[in-house]
């Protein structure tokens, strides 16, 4: 074949699809990546944990109620990732901060107690009653930290059993600190998973802080995955078991009933003194017994000394 020259406007052409086609796929294949925050989890790890400080939250207002002697309630808030400084100018100055090292894993966790609820949980422990709403600003003292090391003990032995069913982490106190500025555990633009709870101990109410370490949680991605498989597998025999041994003590309403003849409004609105309202019900055929409102059993009513009770002869068809 022989060559053939393009003219101007055909080679124009080929460089204006060219440049079309490379803009095409670079939109396509485009993705957001922020470079301060390289060790962000994925959104799934995320709802995992969510769940999992969920079950937290309601573990450890159990505990601290029994060992307050007092109604304490945590409800958790939110999970997100944040950069360490941005976790740290949400806490108040001044307050109560404790570092926990992580074992076996390097790294340190952040858990803050706002003084709302910290001063009223003094008071419990000392004797009072925790119902004096003055808003104290002053640090806590070294007295009062050492009264704290129950209450801290208590909180993360809950920690520790929540997290048992991802990885065996035990949580130690390492370090206090009143002003979050203080903290120098992790570089500024470091990732943490922020976990926000909202605690009531009595009347008052404040909030409870978590930061863990963002390189921790990645480490135990596998153990997460792991975690969700175990939950949507069916529970064996084992489960069914205890579910059984939790629900026997449970009342249940039983109600013997006569399910007669239907009568239209109508004709009831129309009864007079001394009508007669045929039921038209055999005394041999047998009557529904309810459970809970649901029909479950049929059966007869039957004398038993002095009292009447419901024999039952057939399970109903029906029930639920």
């Amino acid at each position: 074949m022989a060559d053939r020259i393009l003219s101007q406007d055909e080679i124009d052409d080929v460089f204006r699809n060219l440049g079309e086609a490379t803009e095409g796929e670079a939109v396509r294949k485009a993705q957001a990546y922020d470079f301060r925050r390289p060790d962000r989890i994925p959104n799934d790890q995320l709802r995992s944990i969510h769940l999992l400080h969920d079950d937290f939250a309601r573990s450890v207002g159990s505990s601290l109620s029994a060992f307050l002697r007092s109604y304490v309630v945590v409800n958790l808030i939110s999970v997100e990732q944040l950069s360490f400084a941005e976790f740290i100018k949400a806490l108040p100055s001044p307050s109560c901060i404790v570092s926990l090292a992580m074992r076996p894993f390097e790294g340190n966790a952040v858990l803050e107690i706002c003084h709302s609820v910290i001063f009223p949980i003094l008071e419990m422990l000392l004797g009072g009653s925790g119902k004096n709403c003055t808003k104290i600003e002053r640090e806590i003292t070294e007295i009062e930290r050492t009264i704290l090391d129950d209450v801290f003990r208590i909180i993360l032995q809950d920690l520790k059993s929540a997290w048992q069913g991802v990885s065996a982490i035990d949580f130690v106190v390492e370090g206090h600190e009143t002003e979050p500025q203080m903290l120098q555990m992790l570089s500024p633009n470091e990732a943490v998973v922020a976990v926000s709870m909202e605690i009531r101990v009595g009347e008052n109410s404040g909030l409870i802080n978590i930061g863990i370490p963002s390189i921790v949680i990645k480490m135990l991605r596998q153990k997460f995955d792991q975690q969700g498989t175990a939950r949507k597998a069916q529970p064996g025999e084992g489960e069914h078991a205890r579910v059984l041994k939790l629900l026997k003590p449970a009342t249940v309403q039983a109600d013997a009933r006569l399910n007669g003849p239907t009568l239209r409004l109508n004709d009831l609105l129309k009864l007079d003194v001394d009508d007669v309202l045929t039921f038209d019900y055999s005394t041999k055929k047998e009557i529904d017994l309810t459970l809970n409102g649901k029909t479950k059993f049929v059966g007869h009513i039957v004398a038993n000394g002095s009292r009447r009770s419901f024999r039952v002869t057939n399970e109903c068809a029906s029930g639920g």
